[in-house]
């Protein structure tokens, strides 16, 4: 037996080992913590519930006005820290839009569809300012008249709508000025002084998550149409918890199943495929966390699919290598030219998936992208495992001259 070799054999075993308990359990030492890979990838619409609504516009809308509705809304989904929110167009006057993980789904649609028209009015009737004048807006905790500290947002004004507020703060200084959301006086403040330097700061606000979703209304603009919901779902976590657990058992008992197979058939070369199989679902879990990918069903679809592709690309380069020993070459040229002749199989096949995977995520939308998104990863960690792993595990392990029996490779 050669030691050297045996010696790499069981360190690959014991770094497989570590790295998949560290992924399941995470580990603490000291300051250093990794999480369980599971609380680092988020779980899509079907998986941890939330809110699916259709809006409709009301009146004579255009295709631009949808589109404007869409990015606004979107910045707004954004803004709020939404992940992974679904956001498009049905038909010519309608939006539907998902939101994973959004507990009050009444607030937030309500929330988003409300147009967020801003007008500062002063007490002749006359519109001072307009949403089209500012800048910026943020949400902040900040002393009213009375010295008490509440919920304030603060706004920047561009150039023309600084020269518009000083003018107006100069002409009705002891007066109010009315600051009016969508018709509705939100907050009106009596001018103390002539102010120049384009701040503004709203007050009246109860509570400091009122003054955010505020803000961000500003922020992101007035919507161009008056949005309605005509239907809305929620998608409850337990629904999402039992798909989830489902769509894992199926993936666990698929890939035991595989495992099994290319154990029996391939032998020793499908042990090699199996540690080689397990190096792969780390690696694409580790990619997944890493680029915050949202798991959906079809996602989850998408890694049990790549999984097999990756199996399939073991099996054409185990067959090769069996044909190359029937033909009477050692062991050695037969696992050189085996991978050597079935390197462009392999790679002709996986390149056609990855363009397919393209095409659905340019294309789709939502869940399909998260297909496409998983399923391309997939392909690659395949690709990367079964033509060097696979191939460095497998000289390993004959390099340490256990047997040269020809049934071991399935003979």
């Amino acid at each position: 037996m050669n030691v050297k070799n045996t010696v790499k054999f069981v360190v690959i075993v014991a770094i497989i080992a570590i790295v998949s308990y560290v992924m399941l359990e995470g580990i603490t030492i000291g300051s250093f913590k990794i999480e369980p890979i599971q609380k680092n990838i988020r779980q899509g619409l079907d998986l941890k519930g939330g809110v699916y609504a259709v809006m409709e516009a009301q009146g004579k809308v255009t295709p631009d006005d949808i589109s404007k509705a869409i990015a606004i809304i979107d910045n707004r989904v954004n803004a709020l820290g939404v992940t992974e929110p679904v956001i498009v167009a049905e038909g010519t006057n309608r939006i539907r839009v998902e939101l994973p993980g959004v507990s009050d789904p009444e607030s937030a649609i309500n929330f988003l569809g409300q147009t967020a028209q801003l007008q500062f009015i002063g007490p002749d009737g006359k519109v001072v300012l307009t949403g089209a004048d500012i800048k910026d807006s943020k949400a902040v905790m900040g002393r009213d008249n009375m010295g008490v500290e509440a919920p304030q947002v603060t706004l920047s004004l561009n150039s023309d709508g600084a020269k518009k507020f000083a003018d107006a703060t100069e002409k009705f200084i002891g007066q109010q000025i009315a600051i009016v959301l969508d018709d509705k006086v939100i907050s009106a403040p009596v001018v103390q002084s002539k102010i120049t330097g384009g701040d503004a700061v709203i007050t009246g606000l109860e509570s400091f998550d009122e003054a955010s979703k505020l803000a961000i209304q500003i922020r992101s603009g007035a919507l161009p149409v008056t949005l309605k919901p005509i239907e809305i779902r929620t998608v409850g976590p337990t629904l999402g918890q039992d798909a989830l657990t489902k769509s894992l058992q199926a993936g666990i008992y698929g890939v035991l199943l595989v495992m099994l197979f290319m154990l029996a058939y391939y032998k020793l070369p499908g042990l090699v495929a199996d540690i080689a199989l397990l190096i792969y679902i780390i690696i694409s879990f580790i990619v997944f966390a890493a680029i915050k990918v949202t798991m959906t069903l079809p996602g989850i679809a998408g890694i049990i699919l790549s999984i097999g592709m990756a199996v399939d690309a073991n099996v054409i380069i185990f067959e090769r290598l069996k044909e190359e020993l029937r033909n009477g070459k050692s062991l050695r040229a037969s696992i050189d030219q085996g991978f050597h002749r079935a390197l462009a199989t392999v790679v002709d096949s996986n390149v056609t998936t990855l363009i397919a995977c393209a095409v659905l995520f340019y294309l789709g939308t939502g869940p399909i992208k998260g297909f496409a998104v998983t399923l391309s990863i997939g392909v690659l960690a395949s690709m990367l495992t079964a033509v060097i792993i696979t191939r460095y595990i497998l000289d390993t392990v004959v390099g340490m001259n256990i047997t040269k029996n020809p049934k071991l490779f399935g003979l």
